[in-house]
This record gives structure tokens, sequence and C-alpha cells, in this order.
């Protein structure tokens, strides 16, 4: 027996702009359904404020939705998803697709849903959820007061931007330009600052364009495109475990002990832009909406708005290609393994 899941609809209103991301639609959905709202059930994203969000920005939105216990998440086809497939070398799919958009790849008219939730995106504000579960949901505009009176430890130790959940080039390149203005005020990152590229493409794209160096003139250091601290898999040394910290990433998951295995770490989830501004201030009683920074020369400034390209204008870089064909003649690969070793045994033909 499969029970036919139930459907949620999120009707999306308005139009992205400033500092509100397409993360805070689902840090904000998150808030509402909770880590088991969204069990046996689809998620379905629909109205007006779809077009505003970009391709890659619909798969933050998606990636995340298994956190609030979703079978899986959906967007309708759009221009945004077809430009996207047309970047990555794949316009045949794009030509496709918008031949069955109507018929197959948008919501039906009419159509019924077993729970709506509307969201107005123009008056969304920037969430920060957390700590120790992702559906604890909170404005950017209460976070220091709600971090006082919970005892949550305000100093950001270290903020980390990337992974398989926000490393798309709209996301290096929104972060990369509060990075600039830092740096035109003369300062860095107050914690210790990490950057996964998603992807070789991303990586290779990010380091093409100088994206790369501003973040490492940040005081960020660009790790390799894998996992890496989402699950836990970095050499964190600045903590003991046990000591109680503040660390602020644009993942999606933050689980007692998920990212460094010291369940006194306070772990939020947030997007990239403003994980850049909180560690950028190094507390979490910083709104970038409104508060001002100092700058080397003991001026005061605020940040303006990020802003960057939803695509690379000089298109992707693939960057290194490390494929490895198997034999052109179809034999197997001969692979040297010691007979009496305990880890690795060669499958014997049956």
């Amino acid at each position: 027996e499969l029970k036919c899941p139930k459907v949620i609809g999120v009707k999306l209103t308005g139009k992205l702009s400033g500092w509100t991301s397409p993360k805070d639609v689902i840090l904000k959905v998150a808030g509402i359904l909770t880590v088991k709202g969204g069990t046996g059930a689809i998620v379905e994203y629909f109205g007006e404020g779809v077009d505003s969000i970009s391709c890659t920005g619909m798969g933050t939105i998606c990636n995340m939705g298994a956190e609030i216990g979703a079978t899986t998440s959906v967007f309708p086809f759009n221009g945004r998803m077809a430009d996207y497939l047309v970047a990555t070398e794949r316009s045949g799919i794009a030509d496709m697709a918008s031949e069955y958009k109507n018929a197959l790849l948008s919501p039906d008219d009419g159509c019924h849903y077993d729970q709506v939730i509307e969201i107005d995106l123009n008056t969304l504000e920037p969430h920060v959820n957390g700590p120790f579960t992702p559906d604890l949901a909170t404005p950017i505009s209460v976070l220091g007061q709600t971090a006082k009176e919970k005892g949550w430890p305000l100093e950001v130790k270290d903020g980390l931007i990337g992974s398989c959940t926000n490393s798309s080039y709209e996301d290096m390149s929104r972060v990369a330009s509060l990075m600039k203005q830092a740096a035109a005020k003369g300062l860095k990152s107050k914690g210790t600052f990490y950057i996964t590229p998603g992807s070789e493409q991303i990586r290779a794209t990010i380091e093409r364009d100088g994206l790369a160096d501003t973040m490492r003139e940040f005081g960020g250091i660009v790790l390799a495109n894998a996992c890496g601290p989402c699950i836990g898999q970095w050499d964190r040394q600045n903590v003991k475990k046990g000591e109680k910290n503040t660390i602020v990433t644009s993942y999606n998951r933050n689980f007692t002990g998920r990212n460094d295995a010291n369940p006194a770490t306070h772990g939020f989830v947030t997007s990239p832009e403003m994980t850049v501004a909180l560690t950028l201030a190094g507390t979490l009683d910083f709104n970038p909406l409104k508060d001002t920074l100092t700058a080397a020369d003991g001026s005061e400034f605020s940040l303006a708005s990020p802003f960057g390209d939803e695509l690379p204008e000089n298109g992707f870089d693939p960057g290194m290609d490390t494929y490895q064909a198997p034999p052109a003649d179809g034999s197997a690969v001969q692979v040297d393994v010691n007979p009496s070793s305990d880890r690795l045994q060669l499958l014997t033909p049956f």
C-alpha cells in the first residue's frame, strides 16, 4: 500500500527584493509547517511571485523541503528555468519543457490543494532559523532581542556558505557584492569564514570571475566542492567540545551536533547574504537592514542591499574534466589488491 500524498500549496505574491532571498521563503515555510508539517505531502509553489525567483533560487527552496518532512517540492516550469537550462547547455530540454509547459508542467486551472499557505514576497523579512532545529524561525528584526532573551551566544564564531543548498552563481555574486563593500571600508570577517562551492562548475567559474579572490580578501577559506562542514567534515579548532558557541550557515540542517559534533554549538540557518552580514559584524544582534558598521577609519556606514548576476555573463566554466573512460576494448580495469587485505576485496565472477 502506498498512500497518495497530500498537496500543500504555497501561494507566492509580490516580488523578491533587497535583502530578502529565496532562502527566506523556505525558512518562513519551515516556521509555519515545522519539521513534521510536510510529512506525507508534496509542497507546490504557485502564484505571480514565482517568476521573481531564479531557477537556482527555486532549487534552494526545494532542497530544504526535506527539513519540513515533505515528500517532494515542485515549482511550475517558467522562463527562469529555461534560461538556466540554456546556460548549462541543455537547450533541447528547455525547448521540450516549454512545449509541454501548459499541458504538464503548470498547475491545472481550479486545482485543489489540501492546505494553502500565502506568502507576500514584498513584505517577507530575512529570517534566521535555529538553533538546534531548522524550523525555529526568527525574523532578522527581532533576532538580537530574541537571542538575548533565550541566552544564545551573540558572538558569531564561524560563518559558512555554499554546500548543495546555497551555492549558485547568483548566491556567490550577491555575497561578493557585500564583501566588496566591506573591503572598501577596510573590514574583514570577524569570525572564521568558509565557502563551499556546490560543484566543479561553480568553483571554476567563481575562480575565473574573481569572486573567489574577493572571498579570500574578506578572510574566507574556499573549500573543496564537496559536502564539507554541512555534514561535519571540517577541521574545527577554535572551540572545544562542550563549549557554548554560535555559528551561522547557509546550509539546510542544523540539528544538535550536525555541523561539528559539538552538542553545545548553536547552529543558525539563513541566506548566504545574511551569513556574510552577521559574520562581518561578528554578532547575532546586527540587523543589516537598519544597523551600521564601523569602518577602519572610525566612520559609520551601512551595507547596501546585496546584488548579483543570476547567470555568469561569460557563461559557465565547466572546470576540470576528471572523467575516466573505460578501456576502449571493453576489458576490465586491472586493480592490484593484497589478497590478505581486511578492507578491500575484489568481486569474483558469479
